[in-house]
């Protein structure tokens, strides 16, 4: 398709509202995804961490590294 202005890019033909409302949506998800996994790794670490504070085995045994 070609369009000749801006105005009619946007517009789409008439369905530029559900073309641009899908596009936003897509977008508004992918970004919830990131940000979920971003919160469930740093959740994931913590447990981690939290886990060897408690057996104590982030603590150098004898001195030796």
């Amino acid at each position: 398709m070609i369009w000749s202005s801006f105005a009619e890019f946007v517009a789409m033909g008439g369905y530029g509202v559900y073309v641009w409302g899908s596009v936003g949506v897509s977008a508004a998800l992918l970004a919830l995804e990131v940000w979920q996994a971003r919160v469930g790794r740093r959740q994931a670490l913590e447990a981690v961490c939290e886990a060897m504070d408690a057996t104590g085995e982030n603590t150098p045994s004898g001195g030796a590294l």
